[in-house]
């Protein structure tokens, strides 16, 4: 049996505990993993809290640069430039560093596989300089991958239309959501935060423009139904004016992020109604996870969150759009489970990988 060599480039790192490629990456090593397959990970040692050779059977190597933001650029230069001999695949997942593509397509025998991730260049959080860099980015890693992967039909049929390029679609799991927490927790949480089971509705996301946060809150501050907001609400001057406008409503509870996972646990299951605000990017792993949960999503209305929900969710696009449906009692959920437990389970997703490597 021939071990194929993979190198994994352009996360902070594991153990995950930033974001959807992290997740992504937690999740296709380990159990996931085929024995004919080897990972090596490429981590942030800036970021990253510890350093370990290995982890869940995949080797960690250590890059000393931040892995976000404007770093991320060098960051994942530095790791294609450390990848360049022993791999059969390098994996790029965003398309920060690809600006380095071409030359790492001279420099390199492996097969390139990229992810674009969700036209990072779109973001409202970026200026005029750093949208030119991530869209020039992802022209070269369109032209230059082996194999471009597309997270969402939405992503993919952009990549279609724009570059004309034929890209693989595979979205993310969401089935790690699930935790075994004893129901004297359950209760002990719901009791600390005064909440009803299904009786609330959830969001959790970063706090953005992008992210729709404001035509959520104002939608439920127009209403008496129970709203649970988490997000990183000291992030800006944007996100802290949204927390003051509205932490005096009192059917709205303003949680920060929280990284205890039985916690957070607790509070999404037990909710009614899961909202997503999500505009820009393709298959969002929030979203994903939510739907395993099998409740009524409310999503906003764009394509990316209507192909990854089978046009089967409920959608928004003004605060006049949410109020009706935050009051409806006759939501359904289970269509959502349906759809998560056939498309979006880790255990496929990495099949999905290992059969283009």
């Amino acid at each position: 049996m021939k071990i194929k060599k993979v190198a994994i480039i352009g996360t902070q790192g594991v153990p995950a505990s930033y974001g959807g490629f992290e997740s992504l990456v937690e999740n296709i090593i380990g159990e996931n993993c085929p024995a004919d397959v080897d990972y090596t990970v490429f981590c942030s040692s800036s970021d990253m809290h510890s350093r370990q050779p290995s982890y869940k059977g995949a080797a960690l190597k250590y890059v000393p640069l931040h892995a976000n933001g404007i770093h991320s650029i060098p960051y994942d230069m530095l790791s294609m430039c450390r990848a360049l001999r022993g791999y059969d695949v390098i994996l790029v997942l965003g398309v920060s560093g690809c600006l380095f593509l071409p030359m790492l397509r001279l420099l390199t025998g492996s097969k390139i596989v990229v992810n674009i991730d969700g036209l990072e260049h779109k973001r409202d959080k970026w200026g005029k300089m750093a949208r030119w860099i991530l869209k020039t980015s992802e022209a070269m890693a369109v032209k230059y991958a082996d194999v471009v992967v597309a997270d969402n039909k939405g992503i993919q049929d952009y990549v279609s239309e724009t570059y004309g390029k034929q890209s693989e679609l595979i979205a993310y799991g969401g089935d790690h959501v699930h935790r075994h927490v004893p129901q004297a927790k359950k209760d002990e949480v719901l009791e600390r935060y005064g909440l009803k089971q299904h009786e609330y509705a959830i969001t959790v996301c970063r706090i953005e423009p992008e992210n729709n946060s404001h035509i959520i809150l104002e939608a439920y501050s127009g209403t008496d139904k129970k709203l649970v907001f988490i997000g990183n609400w000291n992030h800006s001057e944007w996100s802290k004016k949204l927390r003051e406008k509205y932490s005096c409503h009192k059917n709205i509870m303003l949680l920060d992020a929280i990284y205890d996972l039985d916690i957070l646990y607790v509070l999404r299951s037990s909710a009614g109604i899961y909202l997503h605000g999500h505009s820009a990017g393709g298959t969002n792993p929030s979203l994903v996870e939510a739907m395993h949960f099998g409740m009524p999503i409310i999503a906003f209305d764009v394509v990316y969150n209507r192909e990854t929900t089978e046009n089967k969710a409920y959608y928004f696009k003004t605060a006049s759009d949410l109020i009706p449906l935050s009051g409806r009692n006759d939501l359904d959920g289970e269509q959502m489970r349906e759809i998560a437990q056939r498309r979006y389970t880790w255990a496929h997703i990495s099949r999905q990988y290992c059969n283009l490597y």
